[in-house]
């Protein structure tokens, strides 16, 4: 609500003040921020109740590269700054403030209005802006209107709304979630349970923890309706215990939607029961794999089992489940308010409704984005990302995670959405974007997706505990030098029989990475293994650093950085490289201000 608060100086009005405490905000100091802006606020006159009215915490604004990030608003105008520290609070307060006057050097650029003017945000519209502890700031945002409604309908009203929506599966496998809620609502068997799947395990990857930070009542108010229109009374959030302050939010939301009676026994004066509990996973990959979540769950190891039987039809203690992730969850109560035939003016006919990403990599703009289905990667990095850093020419981009695969500068024109990825060889994931430049070598890349998705496997069906590891022996031997003429037709062999054998999703998709470099940058591993170079000078045991005596501008300063002195050079003498003192540190590399190390 708007304050009018007397200061020492002039009165002022309409004052709202919003500091981002989503991780990124935690780690740039944003608690420190809150209480200096708690300090100075108090020492000029104003009471600690009109405080806490005007020093708003919020989630994750996106632009995590910012932070901490704060918006000061008075009289209705909006002013962020960014890169904010507790230092600088008390110029931000006397001259923003109490004088009237933003501090300009800190203010935003135009970058930061081009990162979130250019998305499209109907799921984040509300994370940024509201307090992810205070039930009231969603309740004020109309909050839970979508519970309540759906309540008052017949279930299968509330699923044909979905259905009519189009809204596909976010954690990867894109399916219907309309027609997965009508299999579980149909099938036989009782109890029936919802499950949301939060183990964000990615590298990289950070929607589902970024959205339940700074929105956790969206997620809980998806699984109320997700529960009545299966006929669930009670559901799970699998969550990764490595995620404390997403965990601690969760907790707090749950705690005030049962005070309120949104969960528990006839919630909304219904005659619905309906609660959930939390469950931390213990840090498995793997577990984000429906039936090896649903085992962990159920207090069993993390192991996946064969499908069919399906969860819809055999899930949770074999019973009837419904198993979504964050994303999908928190984007129906936006149906369930706005209507099916809203959401799905999103998007394409078959990719309706928006995509939450983590942009991360080589890309100046790095954070979470929200884009329209269908949009054309060119415009994610180039319009929103600002284009590659350094002003590096743009290698590749690589999506879905380590199971999916990496899509050349080439395919830059190419619309994300679900199938066309799929059918580039890679997928959507739950969000993950990796930005690759120049500089990246895509077979040490595909060492670095097949290493992890290697040492996270279950160990259960053979194709996966083996075939990831001779796949990865491989990929060691060509990054070290000693790659063998046949090695990239046995990558391919043991890739796609892995594919084809593995017992579940992560199996079949861990030789996405390999397979999709080698189709797009088969030349790359030729030049390891036949020329025993590394085009991109990052395998060190391939480096092989000369001095161009064309651009050597003779400053001496790759000599002085050497530690193996490997390098001769003396005053307005062109440098030399001895190969045989050579470590392939790349320290000169580095140091040379001329590029002239190659």
């Amino acid at each position: 609500m708007p304050t009018k608060t007397k200061l020492r100086g002039p009165e002022i009005s309409d004052l709202m003040i919003k500091v981002c405490v989503g991780t990124g905000g935690l780690a740039a100091g944003s608690r420190e921020v809150i209480e200096e802006f708690d300090r100075q606020l108090r020492s000029k006159g104003i009471r600690a109740t009109i405080v806490k009215k005007c020093v708003n915490k919020t989630g994750c604004r996106g632009f995590c590269a910012r932070d901490v990030l704060v918006d000061v608003i008075r009289n209705g105008r909006p002013d962020t700054y960014e890169l904010v520290t507790a230092d600088r609070v008390a110029r931000i307060v006397e001259e923003h403030i109490v004088q009237g006057e933003p501090v300009q050097e800190w203010l935003v650029g135009p970058e930061y209005h081009d990162f979130h003017d250019k998305q499209t945000k109907i799921l984040l519209r509300q994370c940024g802006q509201i307090d992810p502890e205070d039930i009231e700031a969603y309740i004020a945002i109309r909050g839970y209107k979508g519970a309540k409604k759906s309540l008052a309908l017949d279930p299968y009203e509330v699923i044909e709304e979905v259905r009519l929506s189009g809204l596909r599966g976010r954690g990867g496998a894109g399916f219907l979630t309309g027609m997965k809620w009508e299999f579980c609502r149909k099938s036989p068997g009782d109890p029936k349970y919802i499950i949301c799947n939060a183990d964000e395990g990615d590298p990289g990857a950070f929607m589902d923890r970024s959205i339940i930070e700074g929105n956790p009542h969206a997620v809980i108010e998806g699984m109320i309706i997700g529960g009545y229109a299966v006929g669930a009374n009670l559901g799970y959030v699998y969550i990764r215990a490595e995620y404390p302050l997403a965990v601690e939010r969760l907790k707090i939301a749950l705690d005030q939607a049962r005070k309120k009676n949104f969960l528990g026994k006839k919630i909304f004066r219904s005659e619905y029961d309906f609660d959930i509990k939390i469950k931390l996973g213990a840090g498995a990959f793997v577990c984000g794999e429906s039936t090896a979540l649903m085992r962990s769950i159920e207090g069993e190891r993390g192991l996946p089992r064969p499908t069919p039987p399906r969860s819809v039809t055999k899930g949770l203690w074999g019973k009837p489940t419904a198993l979504n992730n964050v994303e999908t969850l928190a984007n129906v109560p936006l149906i369930m308010s706005k209507g099916g035939k809203w959401f799905a003016t999103f998007g394409t006919p078959k990719n309706t409704g928006t995509k939450v990403f983590a942009l991360t990599g080589k890309v100046k703009n790095t954070g979470l984005i929200e884009v329209p289905l269908g949009i054309p990667l060119k415009e994610i990095i180039f319009d929103i990302g600002g284009g590659v850093e350094k002003n590096r020419s743009l290698k590749a981009v690589q999506t879905g995670g380590p199971s999916g695969g990496c899509i050349p500068a080439s395919h830059i024109d190419m619309p994300v959405d679900f199938d066309s990825l799929s059918r580039i060889g890679s997928m959507m994931g739950s969000g993950g974007m990796v930005v690759m430049d120049e500089t990246t070598c895509m077979v040490d890349m595909s060492k670095f997706f097949l290493a992890f998705t290697e040492s996270e496997s279950c160990g259960k069906c053979v194709p996966c505990r083996i075939g990831t590891k001779r796949m990865l022996e491989i990929l060691e031997r060509i990054t070290e030098g000693r790659g063998r003429k046949n090695d990239i037709d046995l990558l391919i062999e043991l890739g796609t029989d892995i594919k084809l054998a593995s017992l579940c999703g992560l199996g079949r998709s861990a030789p996405n990475p390999v397979l999709s470099t080698i189709q797009f940058f088969r030349e790359e591993y030729e030049a390891h293994i036949h020329d025993g170079v590394c085009p991109s000078r990052v395998c060190k045991a391939l480096r092989q650093y000369t001095v161009s005596e064309e651009l050597c501008r003779m400053c001496g300063k790759c000599f002085r950085a050497c530690p193996s002195e490997a390098i001769a050079w003396e005053k307005k003498q062109k440098a030399v490289i001895d190969r045989t003192k050579c470590i392939k540190c790349g320290a000169c590399y580095d140091a040379c201000p001329f590029d002239a190390i190659l």
